[in-house]
């Protein structure tokens, strides 16, 4: 069955641009009211009307270019901020003397800090502090002296533009760290789950080699001999694995990529027909040995998470005949609850000695770690093993019928 990547993007920064586009619609819209306000006492109007038509289009025009950190370009940030120069300079040509004095706007007015804030969003604090200085350093050439009003007003843009730019670089950090870490988790969980299948099928196929060799002897032991160095060495890599290389950088400008592959969804998340009755899967296990409890009607479950439980039962049988022997008696029990579905598998072995468990994960065996316990965390649910020496051991899965319902909603909105 083919798998499919669903990819993930992660961003920041564009609720940021947004509301930079925006703030810049306004603020030309602003400027250009106050003009319209204060018409009549501009020296040369027209100087004015001149400037505030070509800002209101280059505005308007250069919105796509603050859409993304893609789109909006060293050579635009440049040309933008000379805009808002100009304007700053051009205001002694249009306006009186008197009214520069009295602390009178300058044409562009707060459309300014728009082109700065940019700056910030694009390259982070220190793009904002060239910026911000340079607008500075202008406003201090149109008012020809240091006012109280304009050095306040630079230097609330400088430490506003400066503080976002290095809140965005912060946000950036977190981003990548984020989409790694759930890079991590993805990769975690698809090696889990390939972990858990080679577990039911290869591994317990060169284990049952190994044994059966070890007992027929001659060219048989070393060919069991051989399935024993292989089981070992792949339960090593099963339960090491490889942490993956990062792919979260390969589009900074659309924010961090993450990406999971996953089993696909048949027609849905409850497949072609619906709902599977616990129930019919279960009844394979079903035999001379093995005597199964079910209630009188229907346990439905979407078919993946039927799978993963009669997967995660079928396991449990695997370690009875292992570790207790093929005549060994068993009984599965199925309860079906308002809230959680209970499965129990019980034998009539030995039982477990204490700290068993935890010596065969370390020595790479997962059979419970991942085929039985996995399954069921991976569905929210969980997996108790209790065992008493000399009165056999009981496996309890329990499935809450909420979680399963919220990750069938999930794989749906995929």
């Amino acid at each position: 069955m083919p798998k499919r990547e669903r990819v993930m993007r992660m961003s920041v920064e564009l609720p940021l641009w947004r509301a930079l586009a925006g703030y810049r619609v306004l603020t030309m819209l602003y400027a250009i009211g106050l003009c319209a306000t204060a018409y009549e006492h501009f020296v040369r109007p027209w100087v004015a009307v001149a400037y505030y038509a070509f800002l209101a289009v280059w505005t308007l025009a250069t919105l796509p270019k603050v859409a993304s950190a893609a789109s909006c370009t060293r050579r635009f940030l440049g040309a933008d901020l000379t805009v808002a120069l100009v304007g700053i300079l051009l205001t002694p040509v249009a306006d009186s003397q008197e009214r520069i004095a009295g602390g009178g706007p300058t044409l562009p007015s707060i459309w300014t800090a728009g082109a700065v804030l940019a700056f910030a969003i694009k390259g982070g604090w220190r793009w904002a502090a060239v910026a911000s200085t340079a607008v500075a350093a202008v406003n201090l050439i149109e008012r020809g002296h240091p006012a109280r009003d304009t050095v306040h007003n630079v230097i609330l843009v400088w430490v506003a533009s400066i503080a976002i730019g290095y809140v965005v670089e912060v946000a950036r950090a977190s981003e990548r760290t984020l989409a790694r870490a759930l890079e991590i988790e993805a990769a975690t969980r698809e090696r889990e789950r390939l972990a858990r299948d080679i577990h039911d099928s290869v591994l317990q196929v060169l284990a049952m080699v190994k044994r059966r060799g070890a007992a027929l002897g001659g060219e048989a032991a070393e060919l069991g001999r051989l399935a024993g160095e292989q089981e070992v060495a792949l339960r090593t890599l099963v339960s090491g694995g490889l942490v993956p290389v990062s792919r979260v950088s390969e589009d900074a400008s659309a924010g961090a990529v993450v990406r999971a592959v996953e089993e696909p969804d048949e027609d849905g998340p409850d497949g072609p027909d619906g709902p599977v009755d616990l129930r019919t899967l279960l009844a394979g296990y079903a035999c001379a040995r093995v005597s199964l409890a079910e209630p009188g009607a229907p346990v439905p479950l979407p078919p993946a998470a039927a799978r993963e439980v009669a997967a995660a039962v079928g396991a449990a049988l695997d370690n009875v005949r292992r570790h207790v022997g093929e005549e060994a008696r068993a009984w599965i029990l199925v309860e079906d609850e308002p809230d959680e579905i209970f499965v129990t598998v019980r034998d009539d072995g030995p039982g477990i000695p204490e700290g068993r468990l935890a010596q065969a994960e370390g020595e790479g065996r997962m059979g419970v770690a991942l085929s039985i316990r996995g399954r069921l965390r991976d569905l929210g649910g969980s997996a108790e093993i209790l065992s008493v020496p000399g009165q056999g051991t009981e496996v309890e899965l329990k499935v809450p019928k909420g979680a399963v319902r919220a990750r069938g909603k999930k794989a749906e909105q995929r």
